[in-house]
């Protein structure tokens, strides 16, 4: 798989690959057929998934990374995962938004070890001087994953409590549970 710019394709790509535009159209998934392991149908669908969830899991992805770039590895990271599954799910989109909060995860748990090595290294500084809003993003970031998960689809894109868990895969009490604990979480950050 190759992340490519619109412009820059080359004129010898094989004529059995698929280019799809992404997310804003500045760049594109190539995905050039393996023999071995990629089948037409299995391209096929990859494509037909991308086209249908690609914007959605980009825009959760931004939420819950906060980086636009970082949104665009994961979201690329969880397609990329979906073309070595020999079979998704039924619900292919739970699935999707299942990896992608998994990832995010990941990168985080990555992420804050390099930060608590990074401050052991130069020490306790950065005075933050923010608005609110800024202050309430950094809030939600912090939360464990699943809980900005929820608050995220739930409060932000406004979907409801059964909603959620299907695309989490968990149960809906235990959906308002992590709600009720990113709001406890997010209340005593903020005060």
């Amino acid at each position: 798989m190759v992340i490519q710019s619109p412009h820059s394709i080359p004129p010898n790509v094989p004529a059995r690959s698929h280019v799809y535009p992404c997310v804003d159209g500045t760049w594109t998934l190539a995905l050039p057929e393996r023999e071995e392991t990629v089948t037409d149908d299995a391209t096929d669908r990859l494509g037909r998934l991308f086209d249908a969830h690609h914007r959605r899991l980009f825009a959760l992805a931004c939420r819950m990374a906060g980086d636009r770039e970082d949104a665009r590895d994961l979201v690329q990271e969880t397609f990329v995962r979906a073309a070595g599954a020999p079979a998704l799910p039924g619900n292919a989109e739970a699935w999707l938004v299942q990896v992608l909060v998994h990832l995010c995860r990941d990168r985080r748990r990555r992420q804050r070890v390099r930060d608590r090595h990074a401050a052991e290294r130069r020490g306790e500084a950065e005075a933050a001087t923010a608005g609110p809003d800024l202050d309430l993003w950094r809030a939600v970031a912090a939360l464990p994953p699943r809980q900005r998960a929820s608050i995220v689809l739930h409060e932000v894109e406004g979907h409801a409590v059964t909603h959620v868990a299907a695309l989490l895969g968990v149960s809906p009490i235990t959906v308002r549970w992590h709600l009720l604990a990113a709001r406890r979480r997010l209340r005593e950050v903020l005060r």
